[in-house]
């Protein structure tokens, strides 16, 4: 399995061994483009893989903070309080860098960015960057997904 993601299509495809495509689906990336340094608030690109995948058998909207269940779910009355809040629910595919002074080791460490691939409330639009750096999923999405994926599927993300 291959991972491709397109910043300028905001669009996930999943590919199988034989580059047929397994799944597709609407993203957000982040907001401020594309970019590999620590605290640019930016999607770095090049090649990538899983690291890991967090919140295997989750309810849907379960908020993680630190890639830890909070025990909360995400409703409109939680937004409300947290209006604020970059919120990080229902499953996580954390990335690592496979590049190294591009988006591994140093101030270009994606791993050590924690950006992940995850779950975002319903009701915040995917389909235009919006995010702080990660990709963001519907999580009904997310959840197909990481079904579908093991740790070390590779991951390239384009411009």
């Amino acid at each position: 399995m291959q991972i491709n993601i397109s910043i300028s299509q905001q669009r996930l495809t999943l590919l199988d061994a034989l580059g047929t495509v397994k799944a597709s689906y609407v993203i957000s990336s982040a907001a401020n483009g594309v970019g590999c340094e620590k605290n640019s608030g930016c999607t770095p690109i090049g090649a990538h893989v899983i690291r890991a995948k967090i919140g295997s058998h989750q309810p849907v909207n379960t908020v993680f903070v630190g890639r830890r269940p909070t025990g909360e779910i995400c409703t409109p009355a939680l937004m409300a309080e947290s209006p604020d809040r970059d919120w990080i629910l229902t499953r996580i595919l954390w990335l690592s860098g496979r590049e190294v002074g591009k988006n591994r080791l140093g101030n270009v460490d994606t791993m050590q960015r924690y950006i992940y691939i995850h779950g975002t409330p319903d009701s915040v639009a995917v389909g235009k960057p919006e995010s702080h750096g990660c990709i963001r999923m519907r999580n009904v999405d997310i959840i197909e997904l990481f079904d579908l994926v093991e740790v070390g599927t590779s991951v390239l993300i384009t411009d």
